[in-house]
């Protein structure tokens, strides 16, 4: 499945706070300073790792897909079940031919995991670890405090009081997403992810119940390239690369809208298709 290239897109764009965020590093040994103070990178600058972003957005994409058809989003641990890893060692074995083992394991995959991938299956889906944008970042940390609380007496746990880190709210991070090879359903998946993020309905990191972590997505760019099965294209694609001239595959806003409704509506098609195929459901009579 991923030995031919066939397309390739890629989503640039801002991710800021709208309130305050805290993506904790685990409890500090340092004598001084905050108890739980917040992930950083290098220049001790506040990061948002790639991998809590993307874990954010396939958790609420599964939910979606489980108000469908709870088949189309599995539970994470029966993909490392003994008896899964069997059947997957099996299929190895019996199939030697690529081509038939790719679609034996995809049999095996559920929706949400052909785009994000599986032990068996790689993920068509790429982000790189968000970093700050500078004139965003004045420097600073906050503070707060937070204490322990017995749920039986509604009272403050004696010896329980700590203080966290968050990052300040109106902080923005750069986003860079990568996805190639995807199918157009796929995409369509990853649109309806991503507009969750753009109206603030997935909050990140620790805290969220006491309202942080609340990020609001904004998509400046979208460079999409399908070769459409043309060597020619592909060949013009590559040498603009390295040229560094990619202006033919950016879209513009308006052109943006377009792919977005149109990968959307396939993927609404691919659903309903599945739902008309597999569901259990009995059809309402009159």
């Amino acid at each position: 499945m991923f030995d031919t290239f066939k397309n390739r897109l890629e989503i640039t764009g801002k991710l800021s706070t709208v309130t305050a965020l805290r993506i904790s590093a685990g409890r500090s040994t340092e004598p001084i300073g905050a108890d739980l103070p917040v992930i950083k990178d290098a220049l001790e600058q506040p990061l948002i790792p790639g991998s809590s972003f993307k874990g954010a957005l396939r958790s609420r994409l599964e939910s979606f897909l489980r108000g469908i058809d709870i088949s189309l989003a599995e539970d994470p641990a029966s993909f490392t079940s003994p008896t899964r890893n069997q059947i997957i060692k099996k299929l190895k074995e019996d199939y030697q031919d690529d081509a038939i083992l790719t679609d034996k394991l995809l049999n095996q995959t559920d929706l949400i995991s052909r785009l994000f991938g599986l032990p068996w299956i790689a993920s068509k889906f790429q982000v790189q670890d968000l970093t700050v944008v500078a004139d965003t970042w004045f420097g600073q940390y906050q503070e707060r405090d937070g204490v322990a609380i017995y749920r039986d007496t509604e009272t403050a746990a004696e010896g329980k009081l700590y203080d966290f880190q968050v990052v300040p709210s109106d902080t923005s991070f750069k986003l860079k997403i990568v996805v190639e090879n995807a199918e157009t359903w796929e995409l369509g998946l990853l649109m309806i992810g991503l507009h969750q993020f753009e109206s603030e309905q997935i909050p990140l990191g620790g805290g969220r119940s006491r309202g942080l972590g609340v990020v609001s997505l904004t998509i400046d760019q979208i460079q999409w390239f399908e070769t459409e099965g043309d060597s020619r294209k592909l060949l013009t694609y590559l040498q603009n690369q390295v040229m560094k001239n990619m202006n033919n595959y950016q879209y513009h806003e308006e052109e943006m809208e377009i792919l977005k409704q149109d990968w959307t509506e396939a993927l609404i098609l691919h659903l309903r298709n599945f739902i008309s195929n597999n569901s259990t459901i009995p059809a309402k009579t009159e």
